[in-house]
């Protein structure tokens, strides 16, 4: 066992992406037997990933989550902000330029709008939870965008860690939430092209929810959605701790 422990710490990511591949690998199992693909096979790895973060900190009281288990240490990069990053653009970089264009000033207005109407949303909520403060509200309503936003909201804002952990749970929620209803809705709401993909990741904003939503509708929308969906993202980092943070102290003091 020892052996095998010094293994996994010395080859810590080789192990991470093995875990991941595994953690994958199963829920497309048990999406395409048990459930017949209702819910797709991305949805339930999210919901492990998270039950595993969270079991992973109750029995070791850590704050990492999984990467506190040793032996899975390499958890830490493989979930850091790098491969991240890496692979909101390397998705992104899949669409066609010209297809781009042809969304026009619906793709732009869409993008203004999703920040909007998800912040109006994450801010009523903050409020009938019984915050009042302007940094709590505006960084809960920032989470609601998606759980990038809320943590650079609540960090450039000087907003609490208990503030900014229920921002990050609110995007978390969103992003399953969009993975899962996506192509439930698809169908319905004419999701079947770059353009309303593209209009679609601007309204939602949640790369991850909106990335693997559309993998379960159409493989071929993925990089149009996430495009949009990262420029949400940067808009939203941009717009909540700034404008809207000061729209909203107008009415809380």
């Amino acid at each position: 066992m020892n052996l095998i422990l010094d293994l996994c710490i010395k080859n810590g990511f080789i192990v991470a992406l093995l875990v991941t591949g595994l953690i994958v690998f199963l829920s497309s199992l048990l999406s395409d037997k048990l459930l017949k693909r209702k819910i797709p096979g991305t949805a339930i790895a999210i919901f492990m990933g998270l039950a595993l973060a969270y079991l992973a900190g109750s029995i070791t009281g850590g704050s990492k989550g999984i990467a506190d288990i040793v032996g899975l240490s390499g958890f830490t990069i493989l979930g850091g902000a790098m491969f991240r990053d890496f692979t909101i653009v390397s998705t992104a970089m899949g669409a066609s330029f010209v297809e781009v264009k042809k969304s026009g000033l619906a793709g732009v207005l869409s993008l203004f709008m999703g920040v909007i109407l998800a912040f109006t949303a994450g801010a009523i909520i903050a409020i009938t939870m019984g915050y009042t403060d302007v940094k709590s509200i505006t960084t809960i309503g920032a989470g609601a965008c998606t759980f990038i936003v809320g943590p650079v909201t609540g960090g450039a804002i000087g907003a609490s860690s208990e503030v900014i952990t229920i921002s990050i749970a609110a995007g978390v929620f969103k992003s399953i939430l969009v993975t899962i209803g996506t192509p439930l809705v698809a169908k319905s709401i004419g999701l079947d092209n770059p353009q309303t993909a593209m209009v679609y990741g601007g309204m939602m904003g949640t790369t991850s929810g909106v990335a693997a939503g559309l993998a379960a509708t159409d493989p071929k929308l993925v990089p149009y959605g996430a495009m949009t969906a990262t420029f949400y993202t940067g808009l939203g980092c941009l717009l909540c701790p700034s404008i809207l943070y000061f729209l909203v102290s107008l009415f809380f003091d």
